[in-house]
């Protein structure tokens, strides 16, 4: 690890030794670029030589630097949607110069749409990356009228869920635990409410939002199938403002303004369900004091302490909470926390430092007879908790070339479960030991434009993981592939001693060459490793499965992935069309042995087999984002596979979420300034299920069985859905804004299998019944009325 850490060093000061005799008489124009009219940082913004390819684009804070030669320059700045400005300046010494753009409605305008031009899929070195903002979103139809992150990115290529009601998306043949969720860069574990029907992002709170797919840039890891990377708004800092909405299932409400203008400002959104509030007048008996319903809160504020230093504090704080009366309770939530600094060292060297506060949480509690001495009672609670620390850099040697540099650590503690189990008088207690980790990184990447034509960005991640003490370390001997191992023992370790530790080298490399001005090839390769996992022998997480380290026993998950593409944007930018393939290796993907046992086991490892994976597919996109109709249509073809030793007479088997097609078709019309319609439209292929082809009769009762031993031997009937809805813009009065969004979900009523079991007919136990179950089998309308201030 100390000589990766010296070459990388190495490679890092020949770069700014070549940097310093390359740079002789050239001169630096940065600083931030921001909106006027709210003061919002601004992320991807072009800042460019007009009619050449130098350029360079905002990062995540809105700040930019451009080296050029010294003379006189025309410097515009621009993006789609606001209004260009172009400058003159005459270099003759380094300048600072932050710039404030105006929104435009002339999105037809030449200088507008050419505005997008640094930023195009064919100009960007990333492979596999889909930028959305939230605008973008607020146009999709909606579940019940209300905009949703997490429902918005499943229409992209190359992500799915197993069925409506899951909890969590895949990427690439990849597990829901192989996403790396971040909000104002904490991670979250569980990122939807209700079940999977809502996300836990506000969209009056969220700004920007990028899903990459493949080809990570080095400084991110942990993760191997995706990052979804969620930048929250930093608030108005020029006046005050309210945004909300009341629907009929929640409402919501986001408050922002200056602190004090043009120097901080707050941003604070919540929402509340009231699901349980309806249907109160209408429960009786048992059913009388049901609980249903999910909140949040999500808040920042910032500062500009000076010109060269900008403080971010954000969190996010939501829970979910269902029961029936004392009978039956869970409930589950995240908080985050997160404190930024932005400190540009000069003009060239900037640097982002991020410390954070991660919690994921769950409890389950059921009573039974409360009042009766053979009452009985179960309880279970468990958590996870996160403290990280980033400091990242960036540094623009010049026009053509840009390093990325930084290192990362996290603490983590895992809590499994403590639980308490009481039958009358009798009371057993079963607590599941704490475990805990350090995972650290160190990274470094070249990003270097050589002309209008070729582009690469390459680079390297060290990272390493240590299973750490106070804990307990448990030993199995070896058995029979696919089969519960034996145990062995145990051994204590102290408060910091290491149990076990992994350490990994993730090359990173994503190429372009230009064929023309519209068109461009690109590829990439990357490693991956990640060193948790969530414990789940069910098609999708769920809110209560446990989450787990490696350990002496379980080893991290590496994931090799090749990607290439073409790229083609229409002359005008009328359309923009991308076609990828992608090949994807993993090793230690964690897989269970049948009739796994989950459920607050402590010699839970000896039930868990390691497996290969592999992903391999195709991506089409199609994308129009100018004019009254604008929309994209993806489709993916793809297969996800898993060979586990002992399981499926040890042949390749087809992973439960996978979908050979996917095909979404999103579309919005604006009839005309006031009014709008949209609709999505999507298909995907049945997800496998593992079916008996054969049954066992035991004293007139059928015993179902597989007699081919193959998992996923079945696929579900194809999945589809449309989704249509209508927004009207009321009349504007003064400040005052309001909207009518009406849904329509499922609109031709179809029932989607989310799974079929089988049952023996209650009335005729001799006879066999397939059911399916259907999360939604009707059409849902829903009504919305936002409002802007």
């Amino acid at each position: 690890m100390k000589t990766t850490a010296r070459l990388l060093m190495h490679i890092l000061l020949v770069l700014f030794a070549a940097n310093t005799a390359f740079a002789q008489q050239r001169f630096t124009i940065s600083g931030y670029v921001k909106d006027e009219k709210n003061g919002e940082s601004l992320i991807g913004i072009s800042i460019g030589k007009p009619g050449t390819s130098v350029g360079t684009v905002t990062n995540e804070y809105g700040f930019y630097s451009l080296t050029l030669p010294a003379g006189k320059h025309d410097i515009q700045f621009s993006y789609i949607g606001y209004q260009a400005q172009q400058f003159t300046i005459d270099l003759t010494s380094n300048k600072r110069m932050d710039v404030k753009l105006g929104q435009s409605d002339r999105q037809l305008n030449e200088v507008v749409i050419s505005a997008k031009q640094q930023e195009k899929n064919i100009n960007t070195l990333n492979t596999s990356l889909n930028k959305l903002d939230i605008a973008e979103i607020k146009k999709l139809p909606t579940f019940m009228g209300e905009v949703d992150v997490i429902r918005t990115i499943q229409t992209l290529p190359g992500v799915n869920t197993v069925g409506e009601g899951a909890a969590s998306f895949n990427v690439r043949g990849g597990n829901g635990d192989e996403n790396l969720i971040l909000l104002d860069e904490a991670p979250v574990y569980n990122s939807t409410h209700m079940l999977g029907f809502f996300s836990v992002f506000n969209p009056d709170a969220v700004k920007n939002i990028n899903l990459i797919k493949g080809g990570f840039p080095a400084e991110y890891g942990g993760r191997t199938a995706s990052v979804l990377d969620i930048r929250m708004k930093d608030g108005n800092n020029q006046k005050f403002g309210m945004t909300g909405g009341i629907g009929n299932i929640f409402s919501r409400l986001a408050l922002e303004g200056p602190i004090q203008k043009d120097k901080s400002s707050f941003i604070i959104a919540g929402r509340r369900s009231y699901m349980d509030v309806l249907m109160k007048p209408f429960l009786k008996g048992d059913m009388k004091d049901t609980k249903l319903y999910f909140y949040d809160l999500t808040a920042k504020v910032n500062f500009q302490l000076n010109k060269n230093n900008s403080l971010f504090v954000s969190g996010y704080f939501g829970r979910d909470v269902f029961g029936f009366g004392k009978e039956a309770n869970m409930n589950w939530g995240n908080n985050t926390a997160s404190l930024r600094w932005n400190h540009i060292f000069n003009n060239r060297l900037f640097m982002n430092l991020t410390t954070y506060y991660t919690k994921y949480d769950y409890s389950l509690k059921f009573l039974s007879d409360e009042k009766s001495t053979s009452s009985q009672e179960f309880s279970w609670k468990s958590n996870i908790i996160n403290y990280g620390v980033k400091p990242a850099f960036t540094y623009y040697l010049n026009a053509s070339n840009t390093l990325h540099f930084g290192v990362q650590g996290t603490y983590y503690t895992f809590r499994p479960g403590r639980s308490l189990a009481r039958e009358g008088d009798q009371q057993f207690n079963i607590n599941l030991k704490d475990k805990n980790a350090l995972e650290g990184a160190l990274y470094l990447d070249h990003e270097w434009k050589a002309g209008n034509k070729f582009g690469v960005q390459y680079g390297v991640r060290l990272s390493g993981f240590q299973y750490i003490g106070k804990g307990t370390a448990y030993y199995y001997a070896d058995t029979v592939a696919g089969t519960r191992k034996r145990f062995l023992g145990t051994k204590d370790y102290e408060s910091g001693k290491t149990i076990a530790d992994y350490y990994f080298l993730e090359p990173r490399i994503s190429a372009r060459y230009a064929i023309n001005s519209s068109s461009a090839i690109k590829a990439a390769f990357s490693r991956s490793a990640q060193y948790m996992h969530q414990l789940s022998n069910t098609a999708s997480p769920t809110p209560v499965d446990i989450w787990t380290p490696v350990s002496n026993n379980v080893k991290p998950q590496l994931t090799d992935q090749v990607t290439a593409g073409y790229f083609y944007n229409a002359p005008g930018d009328k359309f923009e069309l991308s076609a990828e393939v992608f090949y994807k290796s993993m090793q230690d993907q964690l897989d269970f042995i049948d009739n796994a046992d989950l459920d607050l086991n402590e010699y839970i490892e000896g039930d868990l087999l390691a497996a290969k994976g592999r992903a391999y597919g195709l991506e089409l996109y199609v994308k129009k984002d100018i004019g009254a109709t604008t929309g994209w249509v993806s489709y993916t073809l793809s297969r996800s596979e898993r060979k586990t030793p002992g399981l499926s007479l040890n042949e390749w088997f087809i992973n439960r979420y996978d979908r050979t097609h996917n095909l979404n078709i999103v579309m919005s019309h604006e009839l005309n300034k006031r009014a709008s319609f949209s609709a999505n439209w999507m298909f995907a292929s049945g997800t496998p299920a593992t079916f008996a082809d054969a049954r066992l009769e035991f004293q007139d009762w059928d015993v179902p069985y597989n007699t081919t031993e193959k998992r996923n031997n079945y696929r579900l009937k194809p999945f589809h859905r449309l989704d249509l809805s209508f927004t009207y813009k009321g009349k504007q009065l003064k400040r005052w804004k309001g909207e009518w969004v009406v849904s329509l979900y499922n609109v031709y009523a179809r029932r989607n299998a989310y799974t079929v079991y089988f049952r023996q007919n209650p009335d005729d136990p001799s006879k066999k019944e397939a059911v399916r179950l259907s999360i939604i089998g009707s059409i849902i309308p829903g009504i919305t009325y936002n409002f802007k201030f």
